[in-house]
C-alpha cells in the first residue's frame, strides 16, 4: 500500500493539522500543565461535573490511563473528587478554581501565541476563512 498522493486534500489537512499541533506544543508555556491534564481540565469547563469513565471516553482514552492523570490533579487540588449521589459507587469529577486558573493560564498562552501569527502572517480574508475551517474542523472531529 503507498500513502496517499501530496495533493489528496485528506493529506494536505491531515499534515497541516498535525504541523500546527506540534508547533503549539512547542509554544507552550516552560512550566504549562502535560497535555493530558489539560484536557481534562478543558473537558471539565466545557461539559461540567463529570464521572471518569465519561471523562474517557470524551477524550478517547482507557479509564485505567486516566487514573494517574486524576490522581495527579486531584493531588494538587485542580479537580475534586466526590462520591455520585445517585451511584454510591462512583465518583464525580469537578474542576476547581486553582483548575481553571492552571488551565485558563496555558490556554491563554497558547491562543496568544496563534493569534499574533495570525496577526502577523493573515489578512482579514483569511483570518475568516481560518475561522470557517476551525467551525468545520470541529465538525468533522464530531462530539466531545
Amino acid at each position: 500500500m503507498f500513502p496517499p498522493p501530496p495533493q489528496d486534500p485528506a493529506a494536505v489537512l491531515r499534515r497541516a493539522v498535525n504541523r500546527l499541533s506540534r508547533r503549539m506544543r512547542t509554544e507552550r508555556p516552560q512550566d504549562g500543565l502535560p497535555s493530558g491534564r489539560l484536557g481534562v481540565l478543558a473537558h471539565l469547563y466545557r461539559s461540567g461535573p463529570s464521572a471518569p469513565g465519561a471523562i474517557a471516553a470524551a477524550l478517547h482514552v482507557q479509564p485505567q490511563s486516566l487514573t494517574r492523570t486524576l490522581a495527579a490533579l486531584a493531588g494538587d487540588g485542580m479537580v475534586s473528587r466526590t462520591r455520585d449521589a445517585a451511584d454510591g459507587r462512583s465518583h464525580v469529577i469537578e474542576l476547581t478554581d486553582r483548575g481553571f486558573a492552571a488551565m485558563a493560564r496555558d490556554v491563554r498562552h497558547g491562543d496568544t501565541w496563534l493569534r499574533e501569527r495570525m496577526d502577523a502572517e493573515l489578512n482579514d480574508t483569511e483570518r475568516d476563512v481560518l475561522r470557517l475551517a476551525a467551525a468545520l474542523l470541529d465538525r468533522l472531529a464530531g462530539d466531545e
